[in-house]
């Protein structure tokens, strides 16, 4: 636990730093004492990364200093940031998937032995004792690509101690685990500040940060909006004060009222890259008005599921049937034209064109109808006013509808991809993980969008890695682990217990 008397091992005083159009960070300073897990808090846009990314040595400030044990440093690079003890863990893990634990621990620091050659029992005795020592048990041998992703993360942390890290940053850590693993990485974060090391912990979840968090900072707009005492604050506190304004964050909605199935699909089976297979014997019934929740941690098999259903990857067996369409293996423009509404997962990949305008990115799925097209010609002015309609109603915040996609905020990315899917009619929405990396201000929005489209009778399937949203939001949960749907429940039994079990593989 943090000591309001331990020294200062990291500080950033009127930091500063500017892209073209934006001012990511506007004079920010914060502090670090020894053993303190800081959270920091903050809407997409606010000038976290950026800020941590100064930290990190990837970025260098345009004015302002920075202090690193009574320290006045200037960070060139990582190597600048990881020789004076700061360890960063990033959202996306940096690891090899062939290599070892091992391997993946020591790349660019290995420990030679006879010539140039690498001392793998020196490398595992290393590993070995760190991650005893620090209570993040991990067996060195094993090739990163068989560990589940709680374990993955801890490799990662590894790494950073290795290096001789006491000051970590760890980017949104939690994102791809279980109830039960992320119980477990607090255990070790506190643990680690028993040892004296400092954490700055960057996360949207605000139940984690009153859970484990000494002290939160906040910022909005590039500045520090404020600090705030966990002990004193609330969920509802900390989004006022990220937001700017009162935040609803209880997903308010009646019973669902199901009717008919829209989506059927039966003995569904579908390869990954590696054609491996990761969609085994998958089926399911989601009825108009009603929101079936498909909960797993991510990498058992929902990807290769989603973009199987929406016309992105070939099926390797089974059916699927769309309000009565047999619409097995058929491409994506067939499956728009079921009436079926797409937020895909990666929306930079699949949702959007970064080098498109804004305007231009609400009709992809529209261009060639009328009014937007006209005898094969575009009509400029009819997608200019459906933009400037739809930006308003969905409250995307951008200078112009001429804006290119690229320049947009995470958030307004989403706000777009959301607005262009529910500006038509729609039978079934297919939402693959709908807010991640998102604001608790977008959040809101557009979950009560989901909801809207569910009260207006369409049929939805909601496929999330965040356990909170899958039990906000569902009527039912289907819950998936390697490729399979384990079981599936009716809200009132899915607890965040038994569901988090079944996520992990175990029987609930």
């Amino acid at each position: 636990m943090s000591d309001n008397d331990a020294p200062i091992v990291l500080e950033a005083k009127g930091i500063t730093k500017q892209f073209p159009g934006v001012l990511a960070n506007d004079k920010v300073s914060l502090t670090l004492r020894r053993g303190e897990i800081l959270a920091l808090l903050g809407e997409n846009g606010a000038g976290k990364s950026t800020l941590m990314n100064i930290l990190y040595g990837l970025y260098h400030p345009d004015q302002g200093e920075i202090w690193i044990k009574g320290e006045q440093v200037t960070l060139h690079s990582p190597g600048d940031a990881i020789a004076r003890g700061v360890g960063m863990v990033h959202q996306h893990f940096q690891l090899v998937p062939v290599m070892t634990v091992a391997e993946n621990v020591i790349l660019g620091a290995e420990p030679a032995g006879s010539g140039l050659h690498l001392n793998r029992r020196e490398a595992n005795q290393r590993v070995r004792g760190l991650s005893q020592q620090y209570g993040l048990s991990i067996d060195p041998t094993v090739e990163v690509e068989d560990l589940p992703v709680g374990l993955q993360q801890r490799v990662e942390i590894i790494k950073a101690l290795y290096r001789n890290a006491d000051i970590l940053i760890l980017d949104e850590p939690t994102a791809v685990l279980t109830p039960q693993e992320a119980n477990e990485l607090f255990r070790i974060m506190h643990d680690l500040t028993e040892r004296g090391v400092s954490i700055i912990f960057i996360t949207h979840k605000l139940k984690e940060v009153l859970a484990v968090s000494d002290r939160i900072a906040v910022l909005r707009g590039g500045r520090v909006a404020g600090t705030a005492d966990p002990k004193t604050s609330t969920e509802a506190s900390l989004a006022e004060l990220m937001v700017g304004r009162k935040v609803i964050l209880q997903v308010d909605k009646d019973e669902a009222r199901p009717a008919a199935p829209v989506l059927t699909i039966t003995d569904m089976q579908v390869r990954d890259d590696r054609k491996h297979l990761a969609v085994k014997s998958l089926s399911l019934e989601v009825h108009a008005g009603e929101i079936l929740g498909v909960a797993g941690v991510q990498g058992n098999g929902q990807r290769e599921f989603v973009e199987a259903l929406t016309g992105l990857r070939a099926m390797e067996a089974g059916q699927v049937i769309i309000a009565g369409e047999d619409a097995t293996g058929k491409l994506p423009r067939y499956i728009t034209e079921l009436d079926v509404a797409h937020i895909p997962e990666d929306r930079e990949k699949h949702g959007l064109v970064m080098g498109y305008t804004i305007a231009d990115n609400l009709v992809l799925n529209r261009y060639y109808h009328s009014p937007f097209s006209r005898r094969a010609v575009l009509d400029r002015d009819e997608i200019a006013e459906n933009a400037a309609q739809l930006v308003k109603q969905f409250d995307v915040r951008t200078p112009s509808i001429y804006t290119h996609a690229s320049s947009l905020s995470g958030g307004n990315k989403q706000k777009v991809i959301v607005a262009r899917e529910f500006s038509r009619p729609v039978k079934l929405l297919i939402a693959n993980q709908p807010t991640r990396g998102i604001d608790v201000g977008s959040i809101e929005f557009i979950h009560n969008q989901i909801v809207a489209q569910r009260d207006a009778g369409v049929a939805v399937l909601l496929v999330s890695a965040e356990l909170d949203e899958i039990l906000s939001l569902s009527d039912r949960v289907a819950v998936m682990f390697d490729g399979r749907i384990v079981k599936t429940l009716p809200i009132e039994e899915a607890t965040r217990e038994r569901v988090g079990l079944l996520m992990a593989g175990s029987e609930a």
